[in-house]
């Protein structure tokens, strides 16, 4: 028998990550590439992008969320590549995620282009049993434990300047990152997202949007994510976002030279589990390379 300390340790973390199963982002309209691999290259330049997220400050093994990618279209092809890696920690475990998204875009108006992808991932999972804390300090079950997982998924992604609108499975496979005697105790379910967003100019100076993100997981409240985001003169966004019955949010955002965009956001929680921490920040970075001929002349919002 596993000690009850290593028990909650377990727990607390399948709860987390069957709230959170894939990582989880409040800035997520700029970090698409890693929930819908049909966005590869949809942006038209060379975007690398890096975030970190500590969640739920002051609570003693709250997730740590880092993650960096790069997308890019591919020549003057309809094709668009991206890779991306993902750590995660959870109290005594860690999770490194590595995917490979590929996507194709057909043109359906003169200004809306729907984009097919496909994401291939590679997960290893860690549990490091030195972190935990056993009533039974000489316990033989207390070992380190390591498993690999493979998955596949995919995307749609219909955009144009000014809206979006897509579909994505990330991961189409079920995999069980942790058992007990064959009993899984944390699983990786299958999630499902619908995302999408608008523009509109206000006037001349002042650009709104209004965005939105639902996140499907069999067995696990319906995830809603909704936000509205104001950028001014193209270079400055201010925006607040709510997620259903969780947290609500606060964005801020400059676009310091034609390739470098840095934001960050606060999330406090709108639950019980405010008592126990002092929420949780965001930063990142977003640096673009464009051609001399395709190059935007305003910032994207997405």
């Amino acid at each position: 028998m596993k000690t009850r300390i290593l028990l909650f340790a377990l727990m607390f973390t399948g709860m987390v990550s069957y709230a959170q199963q894939d990582a989880q982002f409040t800035q997520y309209m700029y970090n698409t590439i890693n929930i819908n691999p049909a966005y590869a290259g949809s942006r038209g330049a060379l975007s690398m992008f890096a975030l970190y997220r500590t969640q739920w400050v002051g609570l003693d093994g709250a997730p740590v969320t880092s993650t960096v990618s790069m997308n890019t279209p591919l020549n003057e092809s309809n094709l668009g590549l991206g890779v991306s890696l993902i750590n995660d920690k959870i109290g005594p475990t860690t999770e490194n995620t590595i995917s490979a998204d590929l996507s194709y875009t057909i043109p359906t108006s003169d200004t809306w282009n729907l984009s097919f992808g496909i994401k291939a991932t590679a997960n290893l999972f860690d549990l490091d049993a030195s972190k935990l804390n056993p009533v039974q300090a000489a316990d033989p079950s207390l070992q380190n434990y390591s498993t690999f997982s493979p998955n596949i998924g995919a995307g749609v992604y219909w955009h144009s300047d000014k809206a979006y609108v897509g579909f994505s499975i990330p991961n189409f496979i079920e995999t069980n990152r942790y058992d007990d005697n064959e009993v899984a105790i944390f699983k990786e379910r299958i999630s499902y997202y619908l995302i999408g967003g608008l523009v509109f100019d206000l006037n001349d100076t002042v650009k709104f949007k209004p965005a939105i993100l639902t996140k499907m997981i069999e067995g696990a409240p319906l995830q809603v994510d909704v936000s509205a985001n104001f950028m001014f003169y193209d270079k400055f966004m201010l925006g607040a976002s709510y997620r259903w019955s969780a947290a609500l949010s606060a964005m801020v955002g400059f676009q310091v030279s034609d390739g470098l965009y840095v934001g960050y956001g606060y999330d406090k929680e709108t639950t019980n589990l405010d008592n126990y921490n002092s929420g949780s920040h965001e930063i990142f970075l977003r640096y673009e390379l464009f051609k001399n001929n395709n190059k935007i002349t305003t910032p994207r919002f997405f």
